[in-house]
């Protein structure tokens, strides 16, 4: 039998290496490709940023609730969003750059304010950014409670942002969900809250384009009289949402009806994507 010169294995060899090459190669190659795409159909990382003026843990009535501050309570209430890939951020105006640095301002998609009895601290210059983040960019901001005089807020709306009265007295009130079908009343039932500051109505503020929630003040007396307690604006671009409740010798913050609400409304005002 005479021996065929190309079929020994010297020459065999190369050509299965080659074809193994080739199929690693081309198995990286998918691999890669198909990493390529995982992160392109992986939704962009959002942000809430949580921002408190640090004097709730402070004030002698606060009676502890809030030992880490507001903005600790009101991140805690977000963890569900962390499941949606929402970054949660605490700042504060004792942190460098008052808390809010231009880095993080600029991949903010939503800003949460509580500020009391430090409104005028804050910098213009950082109302000035916040403000052209949520008009021009369509960053979402939320207000709460006492942040009716807060310097952003009040840039936002552009009016005193006044009510007629702040009482602390031991009045209750009852939250009512009255657009059910908002985003922000999504799970929401309505609820009572034993006591509350009382923020007697008018409201100086532009006339919001809803009311999902709406109240009932009851007054130690019985008196009862109603106050607006969720109200949304759209102003530039952006979306704005003030909740009324939130003073910080009462637990609201704590309370998971409220939670839903911060999260709904987080939600609600992110800017599309």
């Amino acid at each position: 039998m005479t021996n065929n010169p190309f079929s020994g294995p010297s020459q065999r060899t190369p050509t299965l290496l080659s074809r193994r090459a080739a199929l690693k190669a081309g198995a990286t190659l998918t691999a890669a490709v198909a990493l390529d795409l995982n992160l392109l159909a992986a939704p962009a990382k959002r942000t809430v940023v949580v921002w408190s003026e640090g004097t709730a843990n402070i004030d002698p009535g606060s009676k502890g609730i809030y030992p880490n501050d507001i903005n600790s309570a009101i991140a805690e209430g977000l963890k569900p969003l962390e499941a949606e890939g929402w970054e949660i951020v605490k700042a504060g105006l004792n942190d460098p750059e008052q808390g809010i640095s231009d880095e993080l301002l600029n991949r903010t998609d939503v800003l949460i304010w509580w500020g009391h009895k430090r409104h005028g601290d804050v910098k213009d210059s950082l109302v000035d950014k916040i403000e052209k983040r949520v008009k021009s960019d369509g960053m979402g901001f939320i207000g709460t409670h006492s942040c009716h005089f807060a310097k952003p807020y009040k840039r936002l709306m552009g009016t005193a942002c006044s009510w007629r009265e702040y009482v602390a007295d031991g009045t209750s009130a009852m939250i009512i969900v009255k657009e059910p079908n908002h985003p922000i009343c999504k799970g929401v039932t309505s609820f009572k809250l034993p006591q509350i500051e009382r923020y007697g109505e008018p409201f100086a503020v532009p006339t919001p384009e809803s009311v999902p929630l709406d109240g009932l003040y009851t007054r130690p007396d019985g008196k009862t009289e109603p106050g607006r307690m969720g109200m949304c604006w759209t102003i530039g671009k952006g979306k704005v949402f003030y909740f009324t409740p939130g003073h910080e010798t009462y637990n609201d913050y704590h309370r998971p009806e409220v939670r839903r609400i911060f999260v709904n409304a987080v939600q609600w005002a992110a800017p599309a994507k």
